[in-house]
This record gives structure tokens, C-alpha cells and sequence, in this order.
């Protein structure tokens, strides 16, 4: 513990936000607009994890590379032939410029003159204080955003080979000509795949039987062809066993199909998820409980300690950014209507997307889930091969699919691989938000040709079974 003997300063709030990313400041701004007198505690950077190092810089790299990859697909086009040679340095430097601003504008809200921003680490003396520099906070709620690293996994080699991480590797100036890709999530496929257009020869290792697992298995199955038709190598169900390197490279080996194989490139990226960051905050002396790494907390986003709450990455709920924001804001209610009805989180709307070309987008409940829970559905499904404006855009990879209950046909959860899905789900997203059904999608009106109207066909689809299984049960009562 922290001695107390040396002079500090006392200083109490009634809401201390310790972590200034985006869950933390969606708190931070709930509770004083509900006119708490809130402190935000944030050692820097400044930003957070979204703006810093997570999505807004990948998304301005992935944006080089689908140029790049439109360049190259010229003549498909009618086009003459371009050559697009990449410059890793300058791409670089867009994104730093870009990630600068949004940072800047963050900072701007942070040092609202409504919140007390403390630019120094946060630590736990007791579950009412916390020491912050020379200066003890004190609170009656507490609410922890501090984020999330890079895992720390522990692969015999791989720490003497050298490797980069999803931090890392964004600042990385000089392209290597082979990358190993360890991991098979949305954060290893889209910076894979970035590389790959960019020239680099990219092999994709992943231990599990289809890359996005807890995804359904035809999502992964869709994404996995696009990878490889584009050049990318996806090794599955390769259980990591040690690395080596020598001048000629980095050797990875893997067990797979019971035997041992191995895969050399010249930079490793190590993608194999992140874990909360939770060192220093010395979350014992606050009481609070800790399992697996991860804050433990409730659909109030309360932890063991009634009065502190963990929002965002530092919780592993749902590591996406606007749900962290949605679980800052409910946080932020809750620690400031102490004693009224706790307002909890919702998942049956929880979204994620992948930015890869074709992205995947999914939506509430899926196949696998319904299945494990005996959750009766319809689900039909379409290609995007078959519709119209996708082949004119000559993005013709992947499917859309609609999950619906069986009795009302109320939309359930959806699932898309393809182009723009990302922005298509977010149609799905509306009608599910007022629980409407296949049959409000289906009589939607859709402008022609857009990609919007793909979502309205396995609707029909589904609209068709409920009606076929009417008439089927129909015919049996009269039999």
C-alpha cells in the first residue's frame, strides 16, 4: 500500500471515471450531465484505445490497401492497367495525421471545464480511495475504463524471434516481404489482409477449425475463400508449438493434422486477442473481484463493490466500442441515481463488425447460439453472386442471412459477408430495434438497384416457410 506519510492532497468527488477512452468519457459525461461532480483520472496518452491505437487508425491504413486493391482490378473494369506501389511510410503518416485530430478533439472534451481531468496513474488504497500522484481521491462511485493490451501468450521462441502486436505493428514504416499472422480474429484478418494488398505474402495461423470463431461456420467459410482467391495462405486447426529464427527468417511451427508443420515469413504479427489492463490499479486493497484476468460486473455494470463499476475493454463483456460506450453511459446513470431502478444492458442488439473486403457484419442472435440454447428459428439465406448491384460493383462475395422466430417471424439476429456490410446492418439494426418482423422487411420499400435490397430476400424466404408451415398444420387439423 501506498504510504500515507508523506504530504498529499485530499480531495473528494462524487464521481471518479479513471480511464479517459471512449467508455470512459461516455461515464464521465452521463454522470455530469446528471450534475455529479466527476473526475476523470487518465495517465496518457490521451484518446484512448479506439482513436489511439484501435479503430480509427485501422480503419485509415485499411482504406490504402482497398485502394490499392481497386487499382489493381483496372482492366476488369475497362480500365487501363494501373500500378499502385505502395509506401508503407506515407500511408503511416496519413493515419498519424488523421488519429492526431480525432485525439485532439478528445482532449478537448476531456478538459471540459464541467470535469476534473488528473493527468497521472490511478491506484487503489481502500474501496473509497485512490492515490493519484501526491493526491488521495475520494468518491461515492467509481468507474474503471482502463482498457485493454495486447495478450501476453507464451509461445517457447517467439519472444527471442521478435514480433509485433495490433499496437506495434501500426507504426511500422517498412514493409516486410512475408508476414505470419498469428490468429484468426477480426483484428489478425483485417491487418492481414492490409499487408497482403500491399504486396506483402501473408500466411494466416489460426487454431481453430474456421477463422472468426463464435461466429457461424458459413460466415468464416465465406471470409476464408475471399482471403485465399486474393493470395493469402490460411492454415486452420494448427496448434502453436514453438518459434525459431535464424538470418534466412522466423519459422513458426504448428501441430496440425498430427504432425508437425512449419511456416517461415519475415516478421511475426502475434494477434491472439487482448486482455484488460488492469496492472497497478491494485483492484485487492479496492475489494474488488477479478476472474481470469477480467473485472467481474453485472448488467448494471456494477462489480463486487456496490459502488464501483467497470465499463468497456477492462470487463471483456464486449469488446467493441460502441457497446462500451452504451455500457459507459449506463455506468454513468447508475452511479449517479444511487437507489433508484439500475438501468442494465441490453445484448440483443450487441453488433460486430469485421473490416476485411468482403466485411462481415452480425447482429444479434446467431445459428450456433440458437442451437446450443434450443432456441427455435427460420433462417434463410442469399448471395450476394446473385444480386444485381453487387455484380455491377463486381463485389459479388458472400451472403446475407436472417434468423426469425418461428411463430411471429420477429427478426432474431442477422449475419452478413459481403460489400459495404458494415453499413447494411445497420437497416437490420432499426427493424430489430422495434422488433419487427420478416414481413415488415419484406413490404419495405427498396430502391433499385442498391445493395439494401438484398436484405429483403431471404424475408421472403422466411415469410414463405411461415406460410407453407401454416398450411401444413392447417391440413393436419382437418385431417
Amino acid at each position: 500500500m501506498r504510504s500515507r506519510n508523506r504530504a498529499s492532497t485530499n480531495r473528494t468527488h462524487d464521481v471518479i471515471v479513471v480511464g479517459g477512452g471512449s467508455a470512459g468519457y461516455a461515464a464521465a459525461r452521463t454522470a455530469s450531465d446528471a450534475g455529479a461532480d466527476v473526475a476523470i483520472v487518465d495517465q496518457g496518452p490521451l484518446g484512448g484505445l479506439c482513436i489511439l491505437r484501435g479503430c480509427m487508425p485501422t480503419k485509415a491504413i485499411l482504406r490504402s490497401a482497398e485502394v490499392a486493391a481497386l487499382f489493381r482490378r483496372a482492366k476488369e473494369f475497362g480500365l487501363s492497367s494501373v500500378s499502385a506501389q505502395a509506401d508503407l511510410s506515407a500511408i503511416v503518416d496519413r493515419k498519424n495525421r488523421l488519429v492526431r485530430e480525432f485525439a485532439d478533439y478528445r482532449i478537448q472534451q476531456l478538459q471540459d471545464p464541467k470535469l476534473r481531468l488528473y493527468r497521472s496513474r490511478g491506484t487503489f488504497l481502500s474501496p473509497h480511495e485512490i492515490s493519484v500522484g501526491d493526491t488521495v481521491l475520494s468518491a461515492g462511485s467509481f468507474i474503471l475504463a482502463t482498457g485493454s493490451k495486447p495478450n501476453e501468450i507464451q509461445i517457447p521462441g517467439l519472444a527471442q524471434a521478435g514480433y509485433f502486436t495490433s499496437d506495434t505493428i501500426l507504426d511500422l514504416r517498412t514493409q516486410p516481404g512475408s508476414l505470419i499472422v498469428l490468429g484468426g480474429g477480426a483484428v489478425a484478418l483485417e491487418l492481414g489482409q492490409f499487408f497482403a494488398r500491399l504486396g506483402t505474402r501473408v500466411t494466416i495461423v489460426q487454431r481453430g477449425r474456421t477463422i472468426l470463431t463464435g461466429m457461424d461456420d458459413d460466415v468464416g467459410h465465406a471470409l476464408e475463400a475471399a482471403l485465399i482467391d486474393e493470395g493469402m495462405e490460411v492454415v486452420l486447426e494448427a496448434q502453436l508449438l514453438r518459434v525459431a529464427h535464424d538470418e534466412t527468417g522466423k519459422t513458426v511451427w504448428v501441430m496440425k493434422d498430427g504432425r508437425e508443420r512449419s511456416y517461415v515469413g519475415a516478421e511475426i504479427l502475434q494477434a491472439l486477442g487482448r486482455q484488460p489492463n488492469i496492472e497497478g490499479l491494485r483492484l485487492d486493497l479496492a475489494e474488488v473481484t477479478v476472474d481470469e484476468g477480467r473485472i467481474m460486473v453485472d448488467g448494471a455494470m456494477r462489480t463486487s463493490q456496490a459502488h464501483i463499476y467497470a465499463v468497456g475493454d477492462v470487463n471483456a463483456l464486449t469488446p467493441i466500442v460502441h457497446l462500451a460506450i452504451q455500457q459507459g453511459e449506463i455506468a454513468g446513470y447508475n452511479a449517479t441515481h444511487v437507489g433508484q431502478p439500475a438501468k442494465k444492458i441490453d445484448h440483443r442488439l450487441d453488433t460486430e463488425v469485421v473490416f476485411t473486403d468482403p466485411q462481415v457484419a452480425v447482429l444479434g442472435l446467431n445459428e450456433t447460439r440458437a442451437k446450443s440454447e434450443g432456441i427455435p428459428y427460420l433462417s434463410a439465406s442469399y448471395l450476394f453472386a446473385d444480386h444485381g448491384k453487387a455484380l455491377c460493383l463486381g463485389s459479388a462475395q458472400g451472403f446475407v442471412k436472417l434468423l426469425a422466430a418461428t411463430q411471429t417471424g420477429e427478426i432474431l439476429g442477422a449475419q452478413i459477408v459481403g460489400p459495404e456490410a458494415g453499413e447494411l446492418i445497420h437497416e437490420l439494426t432499426a427493424v430489430m430495434y422495434y422488433r419487427g418482423t420478416v414481413a415488415d422487411l419484406s413490404r419495405m420499400p427498396h430502391y433499385h438497384p442498391t445493395l439494401a435490397e438484398i436484405v429483403t430476400y431471404p424475408a421472403e424466404s422466411i415469410v414463405e416457410q411461415m406460410g407453407a408451415e401454416e398450411r401444413d398444420s392447417g391440413r393436419a387439423q382437418r385431417s
